[in-house]
């Protein structure tokens, strides 16, 4: 009887063992088969694989080549965001909106900055971020049409657009209302070709973003920005569905930058004073960089490199100093192309003040001077010191970095120096100063002027984008 209970209890036993070894496994294989459909939290693989891609397009607002540096408004706010999470950027390049969108699926750490507008038809495709710009979509055509200014204009005419911007979705919108007219929509035409179409009078009309708009004024000074032809849209950011936790992050990354000014900063080196054009004066710089440029390029060129200046920031300055005149004296005593005082140019060996090429020497080699004295500053803010220090003194920008300092803010960064200058000519700011009131707005608007000059200059050697074409 015992022996019985004994071999009953015993096999017992070992189906109890063997359940749980059943159990065990079937909780093994469960683990390791959710192990393998948990989806990837892209942040985590981010950061992880220390790279994160973004996918963008090849044009002036987004992403391009300036003598070998990868430059645009996008590209930098998204090198921040890198920074921000500690990881490298990768760049893809894309065509168009239908480009983007599988790019973006197919690799979950990527997010699209692309001067994105946000509508509903792409929410149903990606997760967007707040908004970080507002843009409004306006007619673009040539002075000699200037007739054509609103939506009513359109009537019967015939606009260019590129397809898949959210510009076709508007325009349909517009012949909802009864307004007839006819679109033809450019596969592989940026924006910026078409503003350069409508210049040359090879189109009649197109449609573009304000930013981009005002921006290209500067080197097609023949089109016209006609009114809205729609509300304020939103750009922003986009990311994989599925990308919850990254979106957090970009979000996040946003209202700092935003609140910390690095945003402003960044688009102010893109878009500062675009709103402010000339139409006389621009063409007037266009015209003489065409009949008077020619004949200095030689030596700027020679002394921009002996000093290690981008030559193009040398002309520029050359022609907000004399409009490229070699006669040019100001009321302060000023002389020549790069407008040296005596005193200076006896300073730096100047033996004939109106000889071209030793005015250009002088010059350079003062500006270089000063750009050395600057050298805590980021370069963008160094440059544009020394700019400043060149038209108004060095007394006067040591002011105003000494004033700026006590404010709260950075000495070394263009924006806060550049504000402090503009109080100098209170009282109440300059009283305690060492060399006391200044002209504060002079040196501002002359580092703007030169800086649109320079940008202007600079467009001729943009390069394609060298990120991975799609």
């Amino acid at each position: 009887m015992s022996r019985r209970r004994k071999r009953f209890d015993t096999d017992k036993l070992f189906v109890v063992a063997g359940l749980f070894v059943c159990i065990g496994t079937l909780v093994y294989l469960a683990v390791d088969s959710f192990k393998q459909i948990e989806p990837v939290r892209p942040l985590e693989q981010i950061l992880d694989q220390g790279k994160i891609t973004l996918i963008t397009q090849n044009n002036a607002h987004c992403y391009y080549l300036y003598k070998g540096r990868e430059m645009g408004f996008e590209y930098d706010l998204a090198r921040v965001f890198a920074d921000y999470l500690g990881v490298s950027l990768d760049v893809v390049i894309a065509e168009t909106w239908e480009d983007m969108t599988p790019l973006l699926r197919d690799n979950p750490g990527s997010f699209i900055a692309s001067s994105m507008v946000i509508t509903p038809e792409r929410e149903k495709e990606v997760l967007f971020s707040r908004n970080y710009l507002a843009i409004r979509q306006h007619i673009i055509v040539h002075r000699d049409n200037a007739n054509i200014q609103s939506v009513e204009d359109l009537q019967g005419k015939t606009v260019h657009i590129k397809k898949g911007k959210a510009h076709e979705e508007q325009l349909n919108r517009i012949k909802r209302r009864g307004i007839d007219f006819d679109t033809i929509l450019h596969d592989f035409t940026t924006d910026e070709e078409l503003i350069r179409m409508v210049s040359e009078k090879e189109i009649d009309i197109t449609i573009a973003d304000s930013t981009i708009a005002m921006l290209n004024r500067r080197y097609y000074p023949r089109i016209v920005i006609g009114e809205p032809i729609s509300e304020s849209f939103y750009i922003g950011w986009a990311v994989n569905r599925k990308a919850v936790n990254l979106l957090e992050r970009i979000d996040r990354f946003l209202s700092a930058v935003k609140r910390d000014g690095t945003l402003e900063d960044i688009f102010d080196r893109y878009y500062g004073d675009i709103e402010s054009f000339d139409y006389f004066d621009i063409r007037v710089f266009h015209d003489r960089i065409k009949s008077r440029l020619p004949g200095y390029v030689g030596v700027i060129k020679k002394y921009a490199q002996i000093y290690g200046f981008d030559w193009r920031l040398i002309a520029a300055q050359m022609y907000q100093e004399s409009h490229f005149n070699p006669r040019a004296r100001s009321h302060a005593g000023a002389h020549g192309l790069m407008q040296l005082t005596r005193p200076t140019a006896q300073s730096l060996g100047v033996k004939n003040i109106y000889d071209p090429e030793q005015n250009i020497e002088g010059g350079v080699k003062h500006l270089k001077s000063l750009y050395d004295m600057y050298d805590q500053a980021p370069e963008e803010d160094r440059m544009a010191i020394a700019l400043a220090a060149y038209n108004v003194g060095q007394g006067h920008v040591a002011d105003a970095r000494n004033l700026a300092a006590s404010l709260g803010d950075d000495p070394n960064r263009w924006r806060s120096v550049s504000e402090a200058l503009l109080k100098l000519s209170q009282k109440e700011f300059h009283r305690n100063t060492l060399y006391g009131y200044c002209r504060g707005r002079e040196p501002v608007q002359y580092v703007q002027r030169i800086d649109l000059y320079y940008d202007i200059l600079k467009r001729s050697d943009i390069e394609p984008g060298r990120g991975v074409a799609f």
